[in-house]
């Protein structure tokens, strides 16, 4: 597996930040306020004038609040695109296509619309005879864990997030509606959180759901972390991957960070 294409697979994204500038309520400005335009806009208003919110400062506490937002939704992305090569070259797929999963719902309006997961483990599409049959006994001894009646499952789907802790209940209403989806498709739904970092009550809420949910953890089952997931069931070890090119990613998103707080 090619190291160098899945740290860009994983870093990549970042870039997306690095043009980010706060656009201050007014979304008809598409590439947002400079510091100097901030500066005029706000010299202009008496009160915050008057205040001294006219200030590169305050600037950059706008620019900090809204990049990082954009700053965790690339990394999850990065996860995203990571975590599917990874599916796609250890199961040995020969179409792409195998590791994505999407389908068809309606809307309240009564449109169209597709809603797709962020990975698929699909059995009869997998090559390597090796990580078939992990998969096949993972599958099996996750829905023993969940205490799901044992049923014949075409394999799992994945949600991949940077980290979990925000207690949105429409996120998570939208979650379990994918799971109850792919159940009636006959996939495991499965959660796949890259940070060890995700509130315990959504985690309960998911596995009452009869979700699967594996975490960053270093240490656990391959049904509760998800290094060991890979490295066991997909034989692939990410917590390595990581540890190896730490040094180069720490880097990349380094500059980015840099780049986003620094007021020019």
């Amino acid at each position: 597996m090619d190291n160098y294409k899945l740290v860009e697979l994983f870093v990549a994204p970042l870039q997306e930040c690095l043009d980010y500038k706060p656009h201050f309520g007014d979304n008809s400005k598409k590439d947002g306020f400079s510091v100097e335009e901030f500066l005029m806009m706000y010299g202009q208003d008496p009160f915050y004038s008057w205040i001294g919110l006219d200030s590169p400062y305050m600037y950059a506490a706008h620019k900090t609040a809204g990049s990082m937002t954009s700053v965790y939704r690339q990394i999850g992305i990065g996860c995203e695109r990571l975590f599917r090569q990874i599916i796609f070259e250890q199961t040995g797929y020969i179409n792409y296509s195998s590791s994505q999963w999407s389908y068809d719902t309606t809307t309240r309006a009564g449109k169209k619309k597709i809603l797709s997961l962020d990975g698929r483990l699909e059995i009869k599409d997998i090559n390597n005879a090796i990580v078939r049959k992990n998969v096949e006994q993972w599958i099996y001894d996750y829905l023993v864990n969940l205490e799901v009646d044992v049923r014949e499952l075409k394999g799992a789907v994945f949600e991949v997030r940077q980290g979990y802790k925000s207690k949105d209940s429409k996120r998570q209403n939208a979650d379990l509606d994918n799971a109850t989806v792919a159940y009636s498709k006959s996939y495991l739904p499965v959660f796949t959180i890259f940070s060890s970092q995700i509130d315990n009550d959504i985690a309960l809420r998911y596995r009452n759901g009869k979700c699967g949910i594996l975490v960053g953890n270093l240490h656990g089952n391959s049904l509760s972390s998800l290094f060991t997931f890979c490295n066991e069931v997909l034989l692939f070890d990410l917590a390595y991957f990581f540890e190896k090119n730490s040094g180069v990613i720490k880097n990349r998103v380094n500059n980015v960070l840099k780049t986003l707080f620094e007021v020019k």
